[in-house]
């Protein structure tokens, strides 16, 4: 049973949804959300796997529907209960002191702590509450090892811990030669445009302001370089965003694309993929755009360094100068150096990223803590 916050377009709904469709072989799930099916529930349910909604509400929310949670768990009395993210671990682990199941629990920490700012009071609330509960869960599942390193610092324990990086597919992200011509033809640019992208959700974590400001120095030596914004909230309404545009004299160069399900396609079709986040635990569209075969320029935040490697160009956080030094390099690099970066960049997530290993990994786990008296 895999209980998680909810199933909204998000890194950690993702890697669920690849987890499941992974292993779906070996094991019969269930998927709680305390949430809504969100856009990833749909897409869990055509795999097979139940998906049970409890339509919980933060600021008011309804104790009879989390009992059925209760109930739910009493039904399929799950072998492994499975937490996704603050709420979902807390949920998962209050479900099984209710429903006196004797099912493990494994907790799934997705986040890194090295700053607060921009997130939720109850996020961080229960983010220290689980520091105190965190000798109860059979594990701890880490997707990256500065998330582990932070959390263990801050008091979080268990009896075993693990950190299963995100795995990536790479038979839907992979090189496409058309797919620059093709994304060139939809956006009615040149097909010799530079397209730089950025794929991340609107938040202060993922720096865009940063972003943009590098991509005004890119563009005063590189005018024929577009600059890509994909994920929610990226919309060309957001007032501070636009603003910043106007100032910096991108209006035109920067494309708004907002939150796609054609990601594997417009990833794919990047000349550089760009990772601007002033902090971050495992970047999940880094690591797509490697598996398409897109050299990467990163800021040296969570694990991003490490996943990259000498596949890509890694800078310092917050310094939009270092970040748009990087992406000149690329491009004064030719086309021919960024799709050697990239096939190397590809070849790095098959061997150490792949999706199969990374489910396997999640497996073992499984089984070890259903051999260990509980």
């Amino acid at each position: 049973m895999h209980v998680i916050t909810g199933l909204d377009m998000g890194g950690a709904e993702m890697m669920l949804f690849k987890l499941l469709s992974a292993s779906r072989e070996y094991w019969q799930s269930i998927v709680v959300s305390l949430k809504d099916e969100g856009m990833i529930g749909p897409s869990i349910a055509k795999l097979g796997v139940p998906v049970e909604c409890l339509h919980l509400r933060p600021y008011s929310p309804n104790p009879a529907r989390f009992l059925s949670l209760f109930s739910l768990t009493r039904r399929f009395r799950p072998q492994v209960i499975q937490g996704w993210m603050p709420h979902g671990n807390l949920a998962a682990s209050l479900t099984q002191f209710t429903s006196r199941i004797a099912a493990p629990v494994i907790w799934n920490v997705r986040m890194s702590l090295d700053v607060v700012d921009g997130e939720k009071l109850t996020t961080l609330g229960l983010t220290r509450l689980g520091a105190f509960l965190s000798r109860h869960p059979a594990a701890i599942v880490y997707n990256s090892l500065t998330g582990a390193k932070q959390h263990e610092k801050r008091g979080y324990q268990s009896a075993q811990s693990a950190v299963i990086s995100n795995g990536f597919d790479c038979d839907v992200f992979r090189p496409d030669e058309e797919a620059h011509h093709q994304i060139c033809e939809q956006l009615g640019l040149e097909t010799t445009t530079i397209l730089i992208g950025l794929v991340a959700r609107l938040h202060p974590a993922k720096d865009h302001f940063g972003f943009l400001k590098a991509a005004s120095l890119v563009s005063s030596i590189h005018p024929e370089s577009r600059f890509l914004l994909i994920g929610k909230g990226m919309v060309a309404s957001d007032p501070a965003l636009n603003n910043l545009i106007s100032q910096l004299n991108l209006t035109g160069r920067v494309l708004f694309l907002g939150e796609r399900t054609d990601t594997p396609l417009l990833t794919a079709g990047l000349d550089i993929a760009c990772s601007s986040s002033a902090y971050e635990g495992f970047s999940n569209s880094i690591g797509e755009a490697m598996a398409c075969g897109v050299p990467c320029v990163v800021t040296d935040v969570g694990d991003s360094a490490y996943l990259v490697e000498d596949t890509g160009v890694i800078v310092p956080s917050r310094n939009p100068k270092a970040l748009a030094h990087a992406i000149i390099q690329l491009i004064d690099a030719g086309s021919a150096k960024r799709k050697e970066l990239g096939m190397a960049a590809r070849r790095r997530i098959e061997s150490e990223f792949s999706l199969p290993k990374v489910a396997r990994r999640y497996e073992d786990l499984y089984k070890q803590c259903l051999a260990c008296p509980q």
